[in-house]
């Protein structure tokens, strides 16, 4: 469905910098909150002002997410369609990322892209918002608010694409342990859970499961504790973002006869290009650039066009899953982005034709 009312535009002071947390202040009120979001309104070609928040800044990922929002946006900005992009991007707790968007109802956005902390602690701020027309889509991790749309991938079948290739490698009876991001965020959630049945499903033992943060350094230092706290164990499943981290332990201990999963990240893929052909492992695409394909959503929504019912699952639009990288494709992958640096993550983004597919 396509709503919103036409709200009056924040004068463009600069455009804001990625790296910390900005607070535009409104030149009128929001509006009336008693607004029926289900009811259309009368359209407008803009220009529009979208809002992003973002409450966790430690990995690669989400750098590369916004960076990625902030490109897409640009074409919209030369054809006068975007007036400004404003940014809440800093790391915070759920109560930092419920002032992060009522930040930006206040800086009277049209629209709100939200990477959220929580899968359902943020909706009555979410519906402070679509209260008042402002269209809301949660990227990378989906939300229980229904008058928000989730846009991203499925997160537990992302989990157990990776989670089903180290069960075929290792067989039942075999032992593992978890490097898991951050407990309690809907992604970790979603992920583990799925990854937890389908390796039980096939016998496998799961021996402890840590947090690694998303993060590298925290997730080798965690790999390194579990493998002196259980030196039998036969694998390792682990999320992106920490597998390169994961490796690095494994490789210091000489354990390459632990198999792990990894991730489609260039760090992780140069070490993996390094080893020997015996080295096996799985790379599930989780790309970026949902953050962007949701911007093109917003927009095309925003100028008066309508979801298709039938492109819905529930309140989320499910983006397909790439083709995972295997030894089998590894040499192809590679090659199209070894240049990159090591923090590059492999990416996909719809553009605002592609997109196109998700309306009548």
């Amino acid at each position: 469905m396509s709503w919103f009312r036409p709200r009056t535009a924040v004068a463009v002071v600069a455009m804001l910098a990625i790296a910390g947390c900005s607070t535009v202040t409104p030149e009128d009120s929001p509006g009336d909150p008693g607004t029926d979001p289900a009811t259309p309104e009368t359209t407008s070609q803009g220009p529009f002002t979208i809002g992003v928040s973002n409450g966790f800044v430690g990995s690669e990922y989400r750098t590369q997410m916004v960076d990625d929002i902030r490109e897409a946006a640009k074409q919209y900005q030369e054809e006068g369609l975007l007036e400004e992009l404003v940014l809440e991007n800093e790391d915070t707790d759920v109560n930092g990322q419920i002032q992060q968007i009522r930040n930006l109802i206040n800086a009277d956005v049209d629209a709100i892209i939200v990477d959220p902390n929580s899968g359902s602690a943020l909706d009555a701020v979410f519906r402070e918002a679509t209260d008042q027309g402002i269209l809301v889509y949660a990227i990378d991790q989906a939300v229980t608010e229904e008058t928000v749309t989730n846009v991203g991938i499925d997160q537990a079948e992302w989990a157990r694409t990776s989670a089903r290739w180290l069960a075929d490698e290792l067989g039942s009876g075999s032992k593992v342990v978890a490097v898991n991001g951050i407990s309690g965020h809907p992604a970790n959630e979603a992920r583990w859970g799925a990854a937890e049945e389908v390796l039980t499903d096939a016998g496998i033992e799961v021996l402890a499961v840590a947090d690694g943060g998303w993060d590298q350094a925290k997730g080798q230092q965690t790999m390194t504790n579990l493998l002196a706290t259980y030196p039998d164990l036969d694998g390792v499943w682990t999320q992106d973002g920490m597998a390169q981290g994961v490796l690095r332990a494994l490789l210091a201990a000489d354990r390459t006869d632990v198999v792990t999963t990894g991730e489609a990240r260039n760090g992780f893929m140069r070490l993996w290009s390094e080893q020997d052909e015996d080295f096996r492992s799985i790379g599930v695409i989780n790309p970026p650039g949902t953050g962007a394909t949701a911007l093109h959503i917003a927009m095309a929504q925003l100028q008066g066009q309508e979801l298709n019912p039938g492109a819905l699952d529930g309140n989320s639009i499910v983006l397909e899953l790439e083709e995972p990288i295997t030894n089998e494709n590894f040499d192809e992958k590679w090659s199209a982005v070894s240049e990159n640096p090591d923090t590059y993550v492999m990416d996909s983004i719809l553009s605002k034709d592609q997109v196109q597919k998700f309306f009548e």
